[in-house]
């Protein structure tokens, strides 16, 4: 039954690809990937366009609640597609995104990563699926044994539950109910080889998506950055909450972070021209690298915190993070093993932008510069949120910018 449901979607993807392939190409017969503006009213479509509108699509959204999610839920909501939210919590975990969409644009359905019949349930007739589902650590909870000490932490979701389990499950399950198209979002951290779990595990769910529904899309971004980040913002809270601030091995290893709006946008373009990106990854990256060792400085620039920023081996860092990580406060922990794992290697494209761009049509590797999207500069947008750490907040300079002319704190100088 499954492999006739798989075979009717097979041919169901190879009679639409005459018309993908229409819209892709020009005269000349080479490839064009960027999204096209289409004038003609799609079937379902009404309005005119963005909000009261409808987009006559619907997208079944799994990790709608996290950091990345809610910019996605936002810009569909706002281009008039009605959202399909997979929620396995509290409602009040995901009530902050209902006015991303009109009054009856969004469902909310309670599923299960472990029930298979409630995954189809929020997948229901949706014409898109996302998979944004991803944990950097590993869910735990104290239980109950026979034996002593009769305590223990007990692991809920793996990182092979997290990473490739899930994603597997909702790509098979987009076959047998013959979606038209998937998009997972992976990590340009995603690698086989990497020390880290959770970067191995990545790409072993983009492989086994790849194996359950082979022209679904891949986005592949950056760390990414933004007003709820944990990755500029781990910088000051570690300076707030604890008496140094560590950097593995110098902090010397880079990283190339894209704007958290900036990657929403790309799911957007494809979202709004689907058959265009089938079977394409799209890797998603800011304008600049960094090291962790200037991304401390730039932050404790904007913040005046006076951090003491401790280099410190891996070996001794992992140890303290061992016991660190059982310290969630409510948002995860501030650092675990495997994330100290991931801080010792490059997070950055595997290329250069030019060398993106060199790549032949056909089997390229696309950037937001093929979606006509441009990157924002973490200079441009890290002041905006980061502020608020310091002392009286962006009223404690009272003349000049950022160290320029003097400051002086609220009521007494």
């Amino acid at each position: 039954m499954i492999a006739a449901r798989q075979f009717a979607a097979l041919a169901r993807r190879e009679a639409s690809r005459p018309l993908a392939r229409a819209l892709a190409t020009d005269t000349s017969g080479s490839v064009k990937l960027y999204t096209p503006k289409v004038p003609e009213r799609r079937t379902g479509e009404a309005g005119p366009g963005g909000r009261a509108s409808v987009a006559g699509v619907k997208v079944a959204i799994f990790g709608a609640g996290g950091f990345l999610g809610r910019y996605v839920c936002c810009e569909l909501g706002t281009n008039g597609a009605l959202g399909y939210i997979a929620n396995r919590g509290d409602e009040f975990e995901m009530r902050h995104l209902k006015p991303n969409f009109d009054l009856g644009r969004s469902r909310f359905t309670y599923y299960s990563p472990r029930d298979r019949d409630s995954m189809a349930e929020v997948i229901a007739d949706a014409d898109i699926v996302i998979n944004m589902v991803g944990k950097y650590y590993e869910t735990k909870a104290p239980s109950t044994k026979e034996s002593f000490p009769y305590v223990y932490m007990k692991t809920n979701f793996t990182f092979e539950q997290c990473n490739v389990d899930i994603p597997r499950t909702i790509a098979e399950l987009c076959t047998e109910m013959q979606v038209d198209n998937l998009i997972h979002v992976s990590s340009l951290a995603a690698n086989p080889e990497s020390k880290s779990e959770w970067a191995r595990t990545k790409f072993e769910g983009e492989q086994a998506v790849k194996e359950a529904f082979p022209w679904a899309t891949v986005i592949r971004p950056a760390q990414l950055f933004g007003p709820e980040d944990k990755f500029l913002n781990w910088f000051a809270n570690t300076a707030w909450m604890y008496p140094a601030v560590p950097l593995v091995d110098g902090g010397h290893a880079l990283t190339q972070p894209v704007y958290a709006p900036d990657v929403a946008k790309v799911i957007t373009k494809v979202v709004d021209d689907p058959e265009k990106f089938e079977g394409r990854t799209v890797d998603v990256f800011g304008p600049s690298d960094y090291t962790y060792k200037e991304l401390a400085e730039f932050v404790y620039d904007i913040t005046g915190q006076d951090a003491a920023v401790l280099d410190m081996p891996k070996n001794v860092l992992k140890g303290i993070a061992s016991v660190l990580q059982y310290q969630s406060l409510g948002k995860g922990p501030m650092i675990t093993p495997d994330l100290v794992e991931l801080m010792t290697e490059d997070y950055v494209p595997p290329m250069t932008q030019e060398e993106y761009d060199a790549q032949p049509e056909n089997d390229k590797i696309l950037t937001m510069k093929d979606l006509g999207i441009e990157g924002h500069a973490i200079e441009k947008i890290a002041f905006n949120y980061l502020h608020r750490f310091r002392t009286g907040g962006h009223f404690q300079i009272t003349s000049g910018y950022q160290g320029q002319g003097h400051s002086s704190r609220m009521f007494g100088g």
